[in-house]
């Protein structure tokens, strides 16, 4: 997923050697957004190697760093073609920039720009001054909804690999003939692996703050049972036939499970985690999230045998 634009300054409009220098990454996307900001000012754009990662994550890896912003500001002459001394920078780029630093050792000082670079034009008329609400970073049911195509990527590769064989292996064993058991264990199968897709990759997303809990995963694990007990249900009332022996527990297990796990991929696409956070909830929802797969996959193959 390369989206890039190469590291440097860049013009918009007509600038001189007043006009402002702002500062973003080079993820083609942040790149495109902050001139579309720009539209109908003039304004340098000094542009960090930060391997096609947004200003946020980069900070956050060290990419989108002090040293880098330092190299860029001398590499660009910075000095030779603005009259001022001042950088904007992103505010979520503040975590990998030490402004004393830059100061130190560009003779550049590092304003912090508004979180949102639909601002900056309000941000600049106001002398470089942000307003209390360009500080604060919002996360409503909106913005959470369009994060879910993102996170649902990954899933649905996955996905498209395990929900045809576990249609196909629906078919073995059984009391009908092949495709008989596929068109009824089979397609249950697909229809659980889709529900823990939703549960963990759209509803726990859209409900995230009203779930429980601080963990990610355990955010997931809700919605991941809930899924469980209707996909149960269906199967027990109104499914064409019966379900087979160990099935049943084998989605109660396994739908809860991929839902945790998904669940926990959105940490990433989130505006209140972090690394250590993460860190600390793999190493204790993994070593749980992985057997309860397995158990729940063995269960499901032992059902199909099972009599």
């Amino acid at each position: 997923m390369s989206y890039t634009v190469d590291p440097g300054l860049y013009a918009v409009g007509q600038p001189d050697a007043g006009s402002p220098v702002l500062v973003t990454a080079n993820y083609k996307m942040s790149f495109d957004r902050v001139r579309r900001s720009l539209d109908g000012r003039n304004a340098w754009l000094l542009v960090l190697e930060t391997d096609g990662i947004n200003v946020w994550c980069a900070a956050g890896k060290g990419s989108f760093g002090t040293n880098e912003l330092v190299l860029r500001i001398e590499g660009a002459r910075l000095e030779q073609i603005v009259s001022h001394r001042r950088v904007v920078v992103p505010q979520l780029g503040g975590p990998g920039v030490a402004a004393h630093e830059v100061k130190a050792r560009s003779g550049f000082r590092v304003t912090f720009g508004p979180v949102r670079c639909e601002d900056l034009g309000r941000f600049i008329d106001a002398g470089f001054k942000a307003a209390p609400e360009m500080r604060r970073k919002t996360f409503d049911t909106w913005e959470r909804l369009v994060l879910i195509p993102v996170e649902l990527v990954d899933a649905l590769k996955v996905a498209a690999v395990a929900v045809p064989l576990f249609f196909l292996l629906g078919g073995l064993g059984g009391p009908g003939t092949f495709w008989s058991n596929a068109l009824n264990y089979g397609l249950f199968a697909v229809v659980c692996l889709v529900g823990a897709i939703v549960a963990g990759a759209v509803l726990t997303p859209i409900l995230l703050p009203w779930l429980p809990g601080r963990a990610f995963s355990l955010k997931g694990l809700i919605p991941g049972i809930a899924m469980a007990v209707v996909l149960v249900g269906l199967r027990t009332s109104v499914w064409a036939s019966p379900p087979a022996p160990l099935e049943i527990p084998a989605w109660l297990v396994l739908v809860p499970a991929l839902s945790t796990y998904l669940a926990m991929n959105f940490t990433g696409a989130s505006t209140f985690t972090s690394l250590s956070g993460v860190k600390k909830e793999m190493r204790i929802a993994v070593p749980l999230q992985i057997p309860a797969g397995v158990a729940g996959v063995a269960l499901w193959i032992g059902s199909r045998f099972a009599s």
